[in-house]
């Protein structure tokens, strides 16, 4: 299984000749929903759904599946796409991948602000992608896509999740409206911790590829 990193939250995995687009907002280059046959959303922020992109990709493809939470769902009506609504602890596949629903909330954000619903997404028991949280697989992580830039977290949090998770490998997602001295600060924190866990623990810059188990 391939993975590339798209700008800012958005990963594309593919297998066996099919596509599946994670969480393509509106940071992320549209040509990562080029093909794709699966789009899973995590929750219901512009930077991880862009309704316009997925009208367009369902347009050039009727047969488009997109999974994602009751918010996100109900603002996808007039997506000519099969959208379906999945929960915590729901398993389905598509496009050939196998995919398990871990979670149901955002981090808190504004403090006047709701929690919004915010589902994470295990693939193929290889890839984990929390979204927005740092909510616990409960299961072992070959990979994981770490936010580790957000309104929402600071990179202590990031650095405590990777030790609570302690994945295979750990690719940074979320790091779309950093600078480059921000970036820089990243690649040194989590090179720190790749140093203490003895694994792969990095950021993947944008159309960077990497092949998985």
């Amino acid at each position: 299984m391939r993975l590339t990193k798209f700008e800012h939250a958005c990963v594309r995995l593919e297998k066996d000749g099919t596509a599946l687009v994670i969480d393509p907002g509106g940071f992320s280059d549209e040509a990562a929903l080029d093909g794709a046959r699966a789009v899973l959303i995590t929750h219901e922020h512009f930077d991880h759904v862009d309704a316009d992109r997925l009208r367009r990709a369902a347009g050039a493809d009727p047969s488009l599946e997109i999974w994602t939470c009751e918010a996100v769902a109900a603002a996808l009506t007039d997506v000519p796409a099969k959208v379906q609504v999945v929960r915590q602890g729901d398993a389905f596949d598509t496009a050939g991948f196998g995919v398990r629903v871990v979670g149901e909330w955002h981090a808190p954000t504004y403090p006047d602000l709701p929690i919004v619903q915010n589902v994470g997404f295990l693939v193929e028991e290889e890839v984990f992608y929390p979204g927005d949280a740092f909510t616990p697989p409960g299961v072992e992580v070959p990979t994981l896509l770490v936010p580790t830039s957000a309104p929402w977290l600071k990179l202590p949090e990031t650095i405590a999740y990777l030790r609570e998770v302690r994945p295979g490998r750990a690719f940074s997602t979320h790091d779309g409206g950093l600078n480059d001295i921000g970036l820089g600060l990243v690649d040194s924190w989590l090179g720190a911790e790749a140093d203490a866990q003895k694994a792969e623990i990095r950021r993947l810059t944008p159309g960077e590829s990497v092949e998985l188990a």
